[in-house]
Parts: C-alpha cells; sequence; structure tokens
C-alpha cells in the first residue's frame, strides 16, 4: 500500500453541496465584498503548483476576493486550498479571499460552463496547458499562466494558434515573469544599455557566448514557510516537461529582455546551435522526502534504474539572437546545502566591461551584480563614471565597492532586496494593469511565443542527439 505523508495543517471547509458530476466547495463569504463591482474575478484552474497559490499572497484592489476553483478530486487542490488559508490567517497583513471549489473529473467542462470570472489562472500540470490555454480563450477568458505554457515541439503550433484566438475574441494571455522583477538583473539590464560603461554587446562565440545564463534549482525547498509537498507527477517529465524547457522558459526570456528590450523578435531571428540533457537521480527516501509518499507511482517505472529514478530536469542549448550567442542552462539538485536556495549566475560581455550577477555562497547566496574585466579606462576614473550613472537611475543610495583592481561591486540597499514570492503579486499587478488597458505592449506577444519556439527547439535538439 502506498501511503501519503502531509507536512501542512488541515483547513475546514464550511459549506459543501454535492452534485452528480462533483461536488462544490465553499467558504463563508466575507460581508466587505457584497454589493462590489470587481473589474477582475479569478477562476483557478486544477492548481497543482504553488505558484498558483502565491498569485494570491496580496490582494489586488480591482480583483474579488471571491475566487472560484475548479480541479480533480485529490491533494494538490487541498494543498492549494491550505496555501490560501494561511495568508487568510497569518497576524500580519492577512488576506481575505474566499475560495468557491467545484471538484470532480468534468472540472474544465465545468468551468467553461459557469463562466465565474474572466481570468483563468493556470499552474499545475502542463500536459493539457496548452490545451486549457486554447478552450480558456475560445471562450472569452484572459489567461495568466506560470510556465511553462508547452514542453513539447508537437504543442508550439497549438500555442501559435492559441495567440492568433485571443487576439480575435480580444483577451490576453501572459505568463507569469517573476525573475524580469529581480532588482539585480533589471539594474543588469539598464547597465548594459548604458554605451558609456558597457560600450555595446559583443558576439561571442559558441565557446564564450555573449551573455550567459545559468540557474541551479532544488526539489526540496520551503515556500511560505512551509516545506514544498511536490505531486507526484512533477517528476515526470511528460507532465511536468524537462528542465530544458521549463525553467529554461525564464532564462530565455531574460535573454530577450534584457539585450533586445521591448523589441519585437521573431522565430527566424534564433538559430539553435547545441542543445543537451541530462538526468537527476533521486532516491526513493528522497522522493518520500518531498511528495510524502512511500513508493513511485507506477507510471514514473519507465524513468526507473536501479531502484532510483531519472529525472531529466537538467538542460543546456547555446544559440544566436538576432546574431549574439547566447548559453542558457539549468540544473536541479534534491537539496540546497545550508543556508543556501537556488541561485542565479548571468554574465554579459561587453566591449568596455562585463555585467556578471553571482549568487554562490561568498555572496551569502544574494543575488549580487558586478562590473568585471574593465577596459580601457582607469579603475579610479571608471568607478567614478559608474557612480554617476548609477545615481541617474530609479533606486536610491546605490553604491560602487571596489573588490579588486579590475572589479566593482553595486551595492544595493535591502529595501529593494523583493523575494522571490512577492515577484508573483508584482507580475499579476502588471497584468492587471494590462488587462485595463486591454491589451499587450506590442512587443510581447511575438516574443513569448519566440521564446518558446527556442526552448522547445532545443528539446527537439537534444532528444535527437
Amino acid at each position: 500500500m502506498r501511503r501519503r505523508y502531509s507536512f501542512f495543517i488541515p483547513i475546514v471547509i464550511v459549506l459543501t453541496s454535492c452534485g452528480s458530476q462533483g461536488s462544490k466547495q465553499q467558504a463563508a463569504k466575507p460581508a466587505s465584498t457584497m454589493g462590489k463591482n470587481y473589474q477582475v474575478r479569478l477562476i483557478t484552474v486544477d492548481p497543482g503548483h504553488f505558484h498558483a497559490a502565491l498569485i494570491q499572497k496580496i490582494m489586488y484592489d480591482q480583483v474579488s476576493p471571491d475566487v472560484h476553483v475548479y480541479a480533480p478530486d485529490g491533494p494538490d487542490y487541498l494543498q492549494h486550498l491550505q496555501r490560501i488559508n494561511f495568508y487568510n490567517s497569518r497576524p500580519v497583513n492577512p488576506t481575505s479571499w474566499n475560495e468557491i471549489v467545484y471538484k470532480g473529473p468534468d472540472f474544465f467542462e465545468k468551468m467553461l460552463a459557469d463562466k465565474a470570472g474572466n481570468v483563468v489562472v493556470l499552474s499545475g500540470n502542463n500536459r493539457k496547458k496548452t490545451e486549457y490555454i486554447m478552450r480558456s480563450v475560445k471562450a472569452g477568458l484572459n489567461v495568466l499562466a506560470d510556465k511553462p505554457m508547452i514542453i513539447s515541439p508537437e504543442d508550439f503550433p497549438a500555442l501559435q494558434e492559441a495567440f492568433a484566438t485571443a487576439k480575435e475574441k480580444g483577451v490576453l494571455i501572459y505568463d507569469i515573469m517573476t525573475e524580469r522583477y529581480e532588482v539585480t538583473t533589471i539594474l543588469q539590464k539598464l547597465l548594459s544599455q548604458n554605451a558609456e560603461i558597457f560600450g555595446v554587446f559583443t558576439t561571442g562565440s559558441k565557446d564564450e557566448p555573449a551573455v550567459t545564463k545559468i540557474s541551479v534549482h532544488h526539489f526540496s525547498k520551503i515556500v511560505s514557510g512551509n516545506p514544498v509537498l511536490r505531486p507526484e507527477w512533477y517528476f515526470d517529465v511528460q507532465q511536468q516537461g524537462e528542465g530544458i524547457v521549463d525553467v529554461t522558459t525564464h532564462l530565455v526570456d531574460l535573454v530577450q529582455w534584457e539585450c533586445f528590450p521591448e523589441q519585437i523578435i521573431n522565430p527566424s531571428d534564433i538559430s539553435m546551435i547545441s542543445a543537451k540533457r541530462w538526468p537527476t537521480i533521486i532516491t526513493k527516501e528522497e522522493f518520500k522526502g518531498v511528495t510524502g509518499f512511500e513508493d513511485f507511482p507506477g507510471y514514473l517505472q519507465k524513468d526507473i534504474k536501479n531502484g532510483k529514478l531519472k529525472v531529466f530536469a537538467n538542460g543546456e542549448m547555446i544559440y544566436r539572437i538576432k546574431g549574439l550567442f547566447a548559453k542558457v542552462s539549468v540544473e536541479w539538485k534534491y537539496q540546497a546545502p545550508p543556508g543556501g536556495g537556488d541561485t542565479h549566475y548571468s554574465v554579459m560581455h561587453g566591449t568596455k566591461c562585463d555585467l556578471v550577477i553571482r549568487q554562490g555562497a561568498e555572496e551569502k547566496f544574494l543575488p549580487t551584480l558586478y562590473v568585471e574585466n574593465i577596459k580601457g579606462s582607469g579603475m579610479n576614473d571608471f568607478s567614478s563614471d559608474l557612480q554617476k550613472v548609477i545615481n541617474t537611475l530609479p533606486y536610491d543610495s546605490l553604491k560602487v565597492n571596489v573588490v579588486d583592481m579590475n572589479t566593482l561591486k553595486i551595492i544595493i540597499p535591502v529595501k529593494y532586496r523583493v523575494t522571490h514570492e512577492e515577484h508573483f503579486g508584482q507580475v499579476t499587478a502588471k497584468f492587471l494593469d494590462y488587462l485595463k488597458a486591454g491589451k499587450l505592449p506590442e512587443w510581447e506577444v511575438p516574443d513569448m511565443i519566440t521564446k518558446y519556439y527556442t526552448t522547445t527547439s532545443a528539446l527537439r535538439l537534444a532528444m535527437e542527439k
């Protein structure tokens, strides 16, 4: 018998009513919501990933506290409700979400029939995500989707069709690119656009790309003060997606967003040079530690060798984008070292210097921006010029510190250090602005399409090898 151990406290369902196809559960409605006309009403579909809850870690003035949840029966939606309950009951800045739940095998058809809101939130099992996006926009619903929108090259045409349908229907599709809101990334982008400091991008080569982004993630982690309990399917690349099409979505997005800000990028601007994939090995004890289940499910038997699970969560691609060589790499480990967490490394090579983000033990696992390999100028003059430039940026109190004869470090005040969890609120607020305007920036849709063309092209090449 397989058994699951839960890391979460139980929640109480206040009201339950059942139907023939499924059941509907609703918490008590706060009196403050009565009679208000909210512009946005969220519909959460099959929330199998904790990112779905992070969208609701804060409240938004134009968003109704009533959120309709449609999901199959099982532990995934219960964990989602537990997280929302945690936010509602916290002593500081509690939220007041009212989750109205329908569970049953026909959850998606029921969602389309009810049309209980105008924004569908998708963050869970990725196998049917492209279908859910398409069917939602056909029904005239906006979509706020966690990455990745697609996990295979075969899904790419359907994603293109979904964006075309959204345009016809006058609705928006937007993916949750949280890394655009990390302060060192923003500063790296701004400085790379300053010719006085950075010069221009070098073209780079396959062996030394002009831009490199490497991300290390961990299956075992703490979110909102609790250990993450991951679904079993998260370890099946046919349901979650391989690493080369999952977390790399963020990295490919940053290459486009930083190197070619507000520019339209098309698939014809991408040339894939090389790609590879490799597995993370997970023991049965580690699997139990992050899922709560003692045994591997049957659908993972195909990936088990010598009693251990091979998860193709790691990948690397080297490609050219508008003539620049870029490298993107993601690696998944089981658990971070003490005091550590997920890490990000990024380097952008310019004709006057390199802009480097490091997040290792030396930085106490805090993203830190360095200016390295300074060329054609004395350190004192360059340091002075850099300080003058950062004084013009929309951040006060930034300082330049000398590390050695060829390296400077940007000192960033604590007030600008926003956590990864808080980024979800920032992304959602930006999406709400786009909803109010009725459109996305001209470059966003073609760049999203090209982003997924890049990730799935890398997977295709890696699989061929």
